[in-house]
């Protein structure tokens, strides 16, 4: 069998940094302060900081395995090589779930702040966003490291115009940081859980493993210095939102970046901050869809989801059954959820999959490894930490719904042994499976926020 091409290996360090900005720097930092403060008030401050170390965790395990392992797909191809192809299964489930719930949440933070009108007109704008940019992913619009530097520099900008509007408004004060004890130390670790969704993008840098110069070098420098910088603005952002709005406002609102600007007394910079936070869901929810269609695309190669959503578009060259399937379901959690919800759900989803990462990478042997194992394991405990104190509703749905996937995967496989077509196309053990991410279709792509 001819093997699929390779990807252009094109991209440096500074590249894959505003690549793992790109996804971090987002519209998670408009979305997650809300939620975060109504179960642990200004203690989202002290939950930012245990997500921040659990992220770090989970990007050097990341860094370490794609060093490895320079190939498309992430934990779903590194889970399949180190654990099993189970456990491989698990991680890209969960990924595959998780971003799903990013998506909806991504479409609601847009509408949030683009329609601050009836709740079911944010509804219809969520969907018609969800709609339009699945039909612009349909025809084979590709999300560039150029369109990725646009986005960066818009959110950036309108980040400083939340910081520089409280700043100068003259309103906020000190007495607004409330206290940090009140919701306790479950309230901290839920707020970690809940703010862990706008940090998830940083391995999206490891799954571009096939377009990175030198991937052994750069990829390791790369995620490191994407999440410092990362974690280094959204404390700038925490602790401004906290003095001008105190986390009751906070708590309360679905567009917290806009009720700290106009608590500060700067409400004439709101529509600048709407305009950057829309701009910036849109562009995260485009590369979410992109991203998950490729990965349900890998997944159906391998027999781990119906062989149906492996099909490419003949002339658009995407993954159409996948993303139409996508758009469907993000559409469904749109109408029904509410932006905690489905945060909440993406969380579990994700940290899953960086607790398979860790469980991987702990396996690598000394001459493969850049940090202690220690960092491991302290990324998979607190991964499982932060899932076991996530809103309840959101435990129970993550658990239905990984039972379900397990379930689907089991019956997958026995249908496709019992009719004996279970070695027609990309084999579904071993490394011959690697070709998730041919030149056809793009790599399997982690860009949630």
């Amino acid at each position: 069998m001819v093997s699929p091409p390779e990807l252009a290996r094109r991209l440096g360090t500074g590249d894959a940094v505003v690549i793992g900005l790109g996804s971090m720097i987002g519209a998670g930092v408009f979305a997650a302060f809300g939620p975060a403060a109504r179960v642990a008030g200004s203690g989202l401050l002290a939950g930012l900081a245990v997500a921040a170390v659990i992220a770090y965790c989970n990007a050097i395990a990341s860094a370490q395995l794609a060093a490895v392992h320079p190939v498309s797909g992430g934990t779903y191809i590194y889970g399949r090589e180190r654990l099993g192809h189970w456990w491989g299964f698990t991680a890209g489930w969960g990924f595959v779930v998780g971003k799903t719930a990013s998506c909806a949440a991504m479409a609601l933070t847009f509408a949030a702040y683009a329609v601050p009108g009836p709740w079911w007109a944010r509804r219809a704008a969520a969907v018609a966003a969800v709609s339009g940019l699945t039909a612009l992913n349909y025809r084979g619009v590709a999300k560039t490291v150029l369109l990725t530097r646009a986005l960066v520099t818009a959110s950036l900008l309108s980040l400083g115009v939340v910081v520089v509007g409280i700043a100068v408004g003259g309103d906020a004060g000190s007495a607004d940081l409330g206290d940090w004890t009140s919701g306790g130390l479950h309230g901290i670790l839920q707020a970690s859980g809940l703010l862990f969704f706008a940090f998830a993008g940083y391995a999206r840098i490891a799954t571009m493993g096939e377009e990175v110069r030198a991937p052994e070098r750069t990829i390791p420098r790369a995620i490191p210095i994407a999440l410092f910088l990362t974690v280094a603005v959204y404390l700038v952002v925490g602790v401004a939102s906290l003095l001008a709005a105190g986390p009751e406002r906070l708590a309360a609102s679905d567009a917290p970046l806009t009720t700290a600007v106009e608590a500060a007394g700067a409400g004439v910079l709101a529509p600048v901050v709407r305009a950057g936070a829309a701009l910036a869901a849109l562009g995260a929810l485009l590369g979410l869809i992109a991203g998950i269609g490729r990965t349900v695309l890998a997944m159906a190669r391998h027999r781990d989801l119906p062989r149906r959503l492996a099909a490419v578009h003949p002339r658009f060259r995407v993954p159409h059954h996948a993303e139409v399937a996508l758009a469907v379901v993000v559409s469904v959690l749109v109408v029904t959820g509410d932006l905690r919800g489905v945060i909440g759900f993406s969380s579990f989803g994700v940290l899953i999959y960086y607790a398979v990462a860790n469980a991987a990478a702990f396996t690598q042997p000394a001459a493969e490894r850049r940090w202690p194992r220690a960092l491991n394991v302290l990324g998979l405990l607190g991964c499982l930490t932060l899932i076991v104190t996530l809103p309840w509703q959101s435990v129970a749905a993550g658990v239905a719904m990984f039972s379900l996937g397990l379930a689907g995967r089991l019956l997958v496989r026995s249908t496709a042994n019992s009719t004996g077509d279970a070695g027609q196309g990309p084999p579904a053990e071993g490394r011959d499976g690697q070709d998730a991410g041919t030149a056809d279709t793009g790599p399997p792509d982690e860009t949630g926020r």
